[in-house]
């Protein structure tokens, strides 16, 4: 289905073509003065050098070509050369009524399969605030692409593998030596259940990492641990097994609660047995040659405009590093998926990571030249000082504490509304706590830092997850009304009309399918946030100036009441690429 620009373009394509004019003048945008008209082509004023006329001639001569085109109620040419237009309510009425039966709004499909490298946390911890905007931006670009048609893979790819493992394997070491995992001696069957629960789990890491600082020798343990775990050393496999399956039930739990889900569950540890032999073909090809000890890859193009320092894939101990990791874990997936498109999404203090992993991956011919491979670098979630968030006594927040306190601060505002019952309130206000949070997070642009402002979130007024939801609602509560008097939703035709809000809020609508569109193609699920919030206030207008249940016209009260029914569509499809949902009561 085209877009209404697209139509309105056309048209005017056809109208400068047809007065021998350069039909690529016909560029048509929406206006920026929406008090003169609603949509403006400046193409005239472009075209005055090149055919030798005043602009305002131009523009009258299109004018006079499209005037009576039924799409326009309105077409004039303004000095200096500006061509202003209004559509014609009946064909914006058509073209709604056509888009509520197309799929999906009429957005032009894909059929690409996508990877979504999203998540990223690191076993045997809790998920902190830090791990909020990967798991938010990942799951709404993910709903995105799979939207457009795409087959979307979304990986959490955790951190399984590294020193970290080592550490927490030698912390159990000296707090339970008498395990059967430190015995050399022991040649039976390591047991089932797990030696610790996650409460222990997610103490010994931090004590493990605090002693590493100080004790050298217990550092140089862990990292023998690490390597022997890696080399695949029986009892160390035993044991990291029983911490991935604590972990993963912990982390999976608190993913569910963020709405967040994952097709696959790899991590670093899955990327293992492809690392020998991609640093031996990328050394059979020449790309990595030592230096200083190190195994390197130079990846600085001729024209690169700053200098990027050369990709490490071999340390000089010989371990792998991140970028090792991520090369096999891109080997992998080529051979599992042949993946059109690659998207990652980390702190923005990774770009240069993701830039060297790209650049030798293309090389070394792991993937294809033309493989579309994207980083999306998100901004760092602050406190109201200006400072990365943290907790009154400056700890590092957990996320499960970060949403129990919003949930709480909608709870707070929900017993406001006497309507609900208290274990009605509290249901509701986790379904509006998520929303505040993820629209919260969504609605800045992805690289750059935002406040997180608790007060602000939770709010039912203003640019909120929370105002979103409300909006909804309230749609909901007048079509149940009006079906309670008898009303079907069935076979409802929205109708143009001399209503000025219902037209401004008709117009709204017909930009849904533009809008997903380049919130795929961007990769910016903010774009979605500002087109809700506007169709939310747009729609409120309208609610506020007009009658419609007490609307006397039964064919105009139907066309509202299509209207209503098309809008909380729009609506309820927006937040659900945003990753949340409407309750049917607030």
């Amino acid at each position: 289905m085209k877009k209404i620009l697209e139509l309105i373009t056309e048209e005017f394509a056809n109208a400068f073509e047809s007065k021998g004019y350069d039909k690529s003048l016909a560029i048509v945008g929406v206006s920026n003065r929406p008090d003169l008209c609603e949509f403006q082509c400046n193409g005239a004023m472009a075209g005055a050098k090149k055919y030798g006329k005043a602009p305002i001639a131009i523009a009258e001569d299109i004018v006079e070509e499209v005037k009576d085109n039924e799409m326009f109620s309105k077409v004039e040419a303004i000095n200096p050369g500006f061509i202003n237009i209004d559509l014609n309510n009946d064909f914006v009425a058509k073209y709604l009524n056509d888009l509520e039966d197309a799929e999906n709004f009429g957005v032009e499909k894909q059929d690409k399969t996508i990877v979504v490298d999203y998540g990223g946390a690191n076993v045997a911890k809790p998920l902190h605030v830090g791990h909020l905007r990967s798991a938010v931006i990942g799951e709404s670009i993910k709903r995105i692409k799979a939207y457009m048609g795409n087959k979307v893979i979304g990986d959490v790819h955790l951190g399984d593998w590294g020193l970290q493992m080592g550490l927490i394997i030698m912390e159990l070491k000296d707090r339970k030596p008498d395990l059967p995992y430190f015995d050399e001696d022991f040649d039976g069957e390591y047991p089932e259940e797990a030696p610790f629960d996650i409460s222990e789990l997610e103490e010994i890491y931090p004590a493990a990492s605090a002693k590493a600082a100080e004790d050298e020798d217990f550092k140089e343990a862990a990292g023998e641990a690490t390597r022997k775990l890696q080399d695949g050393y029986k009892p160390y496999r035993a044991l990291w097994k029983h911490i991935m399956n604590v972990s993963l039930e912990d982390l999976k739990k608190n993913y569910d609660r963020l709405d967040t889900h994952f097709d696959l569950w790899k991590g670093e540890s899955d990327a293992n047995p492809y690392i020998e032999d991609l640093i031996q073909e990328l050394i059979d090809k020449g790309l990595a040659f030592e230096s200083e000890g190190a195994l390197v890859v130079d990846i600085k193009k001729d024209d690169d405009k700053k200098e990027y320092p050369p990709c490490i894939v071999r340390k000089s101990d010989g371990a792998a590093l991140y970028a090792t990791s991520d090369l096999g874990t891109i080997i992998e997936r080529e051979k599992e998926f042949e993946p059109d498109e690659y998207i990652y999404i980390t702190d923005k203090r990774q770009e240069l990571h993701f830039t060297q992993v790209f650049r030798v991956a293309k090389m070394a011919k792991f993937v294809p030249e033309d493989r579309d491979m994207n980083f999306i670098g998100f901004g760092t979630v602050n406190g109201k000082d200006g400072k990365p968030f943290k907790t009154r006594d400056g700890g590092v927040y957990r996320l499960e504490y970060l949403i129990d306190d919003i949930n709480e601060a909608v709870f707070e505002k929900m017993k406001e509304n006497k309507s609900l019952d208290e274990d009605e309130a509290k249901k509701v206000s986790e379904i509006v706590g998520l929303a505040a949070l993820k629209y919260g997070d969504l609605s800045n642009q992805a690289n750059k830092d935002y406040i997180f402002d608790l007060e602000k979130f939770a709010s039912f007024e203003g640019n909120t997850g929370p105002y979103i939801l409300y909006t909804i609602v309230r749609i909901k509560s007048i079509l149940e009304k009006y079906k309670a008097e008898g009303g079907s939703l069935d076979n409802l035709e929205i109708k143009a009309s001399d209503n000025e809000t219902q037209n401004k809020l008709m117009l709204e609508i017909t930009k849904v399918n533009e809008v997903i569109e380049s919130a795929s193609d961007e990769l910016a699920p903010h774009r979605i946030c500002q087109y809700v919030y506007e169709l939310s206030n747009v729609f409120n207008s309208f609610y506020h100036n007009t009658k419609i249940l007490a609307e006397e016209d039964e064919d105009k009260k139907k066309g509202y009441i299509a209207l209503l029914d098309l809008t909380k569509s729009v609506l309820e499809t927006g937040i659900d690429l945003l990753g949340f949902s409407a309750p049917d009561k607030m």
